[in-house]
């Protein structure tokens, strides 16, 4: 059985000491990890000294991003970075990564926003950098998109082989990805080809539990080994609600992303996706549904 963990995207504080007070916070109240975004716009600090920052103020809080994008980053200076943050937080990393995906990012920035499988054929390689990078001795790598020349990168990361690495997404390219190299699948939507959200095609219950199939079909041998979760985008309440992303619950009623009713209700239906459908670690999306979703966290956090 799958015990259960807890993680809450936080993203953003007026000051160092309110960041820090956060962090304590879900450190208390028994989350296990603290997630940052990365985007370019909107109100969000920058992922690595927010994780720094907020390692700094803990002492068992794990830190770690939903998700890096890899557009922005090249894979050696992000394993480069996340080893270092992960020997100055005693391994508490645990590095999310996806392709890049808000259209609002890379146009602002002046980015090219190439079609969605050139950048899953990336990100696919810049794993393969990373593990390589976050190895013992020189690697060396030849592809498409990144080119590493016996490359020997120090410090190395405190957690072996590497931190754990949860990759994320709803399209069957990301989720395949997903099942074969990462130690955390986080599901989701699938989002548009242009970059303007998540596609509301691929919303509700019937499309949640394909991709858990998907998953289980190609991860094969792996599948005992990994954690699958999804982020909680609504708690205890049916009616609309202001949403800091372009996520839109209002079509996941009955899957594990909107949890409605008494707190019992909450309870019961988390269990009823850790013990049928494997579904143990939950991500709480946004920081309004923190008071209401604490209590779940201390009854059932580690179980």
């Amino acid at each position: 059985m799958r015990r259960f963990r807890f993680a809450a995207v936080v993203r953003q504080a007026e000051s160092g000491k309110a960041w820090a007070d956060k962090a304590r916070r879900l450190e208390a109240t028994g989350f296990e990890v603290l997630l940052v975004p990365d985007h370019l716009v909107g109100p969000r600090l920058a992922p690595f000294s927010a994780m720094t920052a907020a390692a700094c103020a803990t002492s068992r809080l794990r830190v770690g991003t939903l998700v890096a994008a890899n557009d922005f980053r090249h894979p050696a200076v992000l394993a480069k970075e996340s080893a270092t943050l992960d020997l100055l937080s005693d391994g508490r990393l645990e590095l999310g990564l996806g392709t890049g995906w808000m259209a609002a990012d890379y146009s602002a920035a002046g980015l090219p926003l190439d079609p969605p499988g050139v950048r899953v054929a990336r990100l696919a390689e810049a794993v393969t950098v990373l593990k390589g990078l976050w190895g013992a001795g020189p690697f060396s790598f030849s592809g498409a998109h990144y080119r590493i020349e016996a490359l020997d990168q120090q410090p190395k990361a405190v957690q072996r082989p590497h931190p754990r690495l949860l990759l994320g997404g709803g399209g069957p390219r990301m989720l395949t990805l997903a099942a074969r190299e990462a130690d955390v699948v986080n599901l989701g939507m699938r989002v548009r080809a242009d970059g303007t959200g998540p596609d509301g095609a691929d919303a509700g219950l019937a499309a949640f539990l394909s991709k858990l199939s998907l998953v289980r079909e190609a991860a094969g041998e792996r599948y005992d080994r990994l954690e699958l979760g999804t982020s909680i985008q609504q708690v205890g309440t049916a009616g609309p609600v202001e949403s800091w992303s372009a996520a839109d619950p209002s079509g996941q009623g009955e899957t594990p992303q909107v949890l409605l009713g008494t707190r019992r209700d909450m309870v019961d239906s988390l269990r009823h996706w850790r013990d049928g459908y494997d579904l143990s670690y939950f991500v709480l999306h946004h920081e309004r549904d923190l008071d209401a979703f604490a209590p779940i966290v201390e009854e059932l956090s580690g179980r």
